[in-house]
C-alpha cells in the first residue's frame, strides 16, 4: 500500500468511527427518552461522554484526512463540486451535533443538582429535560447530514 493509500484508508476508518459514534449516542438518546432520576441520568451521560469523543475524533479525522486524500489524489480536487458540498455538510452535521451536546448536557447539570439537594427519585422537570426535542432534533440534522455525506462519497455526482 502506498502512503496515499493510508491516508485514505484512515480516512474511511475515521469516518466508520464517526458513524459508530453516532450509532452509540442515538441508543443513548434514546434510552434517554425514558429516564426520570438522576442517577439514570447520570449513568446514561457517561455512556455518551465515550460516544462523544468518539465523534469528535471522528469529526476531526474525516475532514482532514478527506482534504489530505484529495489533494494527494491526481484525480480529486478539494474544490469539486460533491468534495465541497461533502465539506459545507460536514459543517451542518458538526455544528448540529456540537450544538445537541450543550442540549444533553442540560438534564445532567439537573441531574446533579437534584442530587446535591438530596432528592434521588423521579423528577418531571428531569424527565422534560431528558426528552429535549432541540437536541432530538439537533442530532437527526447532524445524522441525516452524515448520511447524504455518505451518499455523496459514494456516487461524487458531477465528478
Amino acid at each position: 500500500m502506498s502512503y496515499v493509500d493510508w491516508i485514505f484508508a484512515l480516512h474511511l476508518l475515521t469516518a466508520a468511527t464517526l458513524v459508530g459514534g453516532f450509532v452509540m449516542t442515538w441508543i443513548v438518546v434514546i434510552a434517554l427518552r425514558t429516564a426520570n432520576v438522576p442517577d439514570a441520568t447520570l449513568s446514561l451521560n457517561r455512556v455518551a461522554m465515550v460516544g462523544a469523543v468518539v465523534i469528535v475524533v471522528g469529526l476531526l479525522g474525516t475532514i482532514a484526512l478527506g482534504i489530505w486524500t484529495a489533494i494527494l489524489r491526481p484525480e480529486l480536487r478539494p474544490w469539486h463540486g460533491w468534495a465541497i458540498a461533502a465539506i459545507v455538510l460536514w459543517a451542518i452535521a458538526a455544528a448540529a451535533v456540537l450544538r445537541s451536546f450543550v442540549e444533553y448536557a442540560k438534564p445532567v447539570a439537573k441531574a446533579r443538582e437534584l442530587i446535591a439537594s438530596g432528592l434521588t427519585g423521579p423528577s418531571d422537570e428531569l424527565t422534560a429535560l431528558n426528552r429535549t426535542s432541540t437536541g432530538l432534533l439537533l442530532r437527526g440534522l447532524a445524522s441525516a447530514a452524515i448520511v447524504l455525506i455518505v451518499i455523496d462519497m459514494i456516487y461524487k455526482p458531477g465528478a
